[in-house]
């Protein structure tokens, strides 16, 4: 390859890395299985209120609903439509699947939001698709998100 092909090319392959290739692939065990979320991955970029409370790295406890499950799920979907960067994937009545992209890497968090109409509880797992660590990432946008929750 020439010089000035190479020259072309070599900020197209950094542009591609940065804006794509940080995106990873959408995984295929998300959703709810036996009335529960998926376990978070032994690395510490990802938070659930399923872990063992004594986990400290991936446990957050639910948060409590009183409004009826209609009311509470429109309010949580309104408030994850006003996130930045964050896409619904898939939500059916009691279930709510996000991705969230972060503005420079472009790395993508699967952010699913589970309403436990039996005990009233609104549970959630928020992981990263690429990587070990988040510095806290997943669980600030899960404070933040849960933070004055009127639901």
């Amino acid at each position: 390859m020439n010089q000035k092909l190479r020259i072309i090319l070599s900020p197209l392959f950094v542009f591609f890395f940065l804006f794509v290739g940080c995106t990873g692939t959408r995984p295929n065990y998300l959703g709810i299985k036996t009335d529960k979320l998926n376990n978070c991955p032994a690395t510490p970029n990802c938070i659930t209120s399923f872990a063992d409370p004594s986990d400290t790295v991936h446990y957050r406890s639910p948060v409590t609903y009183k409004k009826p499950l209609v009311e509470a799920y429109k309010i949580l979907k309104e408030r994850l439509e006003q996130s930045p960067r964050t896409k619904i994937i898939q939500e059916n009545s009691n279930y709510i699947y996000t991705e969230f992209t972060s503005l420079i890497m472009r790395y993508v968090d699967d952010v699913e939001f589970y309403f436990d109409e039996k005990n009233k509880l609104l549970h959630f797992r928020s992981a990263s698709r690429l990587g070990k660590s988040d510095l806290g990432v997943n669980r600030k946008r899960i404070e933040s998100l849960l933070k004055d929750l009127d639901i």
